[in-house]
């Protein structure tokens, strides 16, 4: 899926995380976190981020996102309605993503 503008979800509400994802020019993902449990869990928000990204299908994107101790599956959700919005598109499929 390629991005065609920046796409936004989530809060900054407690348990949350609020995602904006941006189209980037040169290939890979970029991604800002800021966590106040970032030294517990970064390492496992990025993987999910990553891996949802990777169902998506998009490959290049630069990705800010500022948690507030969100759970896995809030995360997943986030990354996937915010890249569904940047790519304009209305083809939703959630849960499992087929390609």
């Amino acid at each position: 899926m390629d991005l065609k503008r920046a796409g936004m979800a989530g809060t900054l509400e407690s348990s949350d995380i609020m995602v904006v994802v941006e189209p980037k020019e040169d290939d890979g993902i970029k991604i800002h976190l800021e966590s106040p449990v970032e030294k517990q869990f970064g390492d496992q928000i990025k993987k999910v981020i990553l891996d949802t990204l990777d169902e998506l299908g998009v490959d290049k994107a630069m990705i800010r996102a500022k948690d507030k101790g969100a759970l896995d599956c809030v995360i997943k959700a986030r990354i996937q309605t915010a890249v569904y919005r940047g790519a304009d598109s209305k083809d939703y499929l959630w849960g499992e993503v087929e390609r």
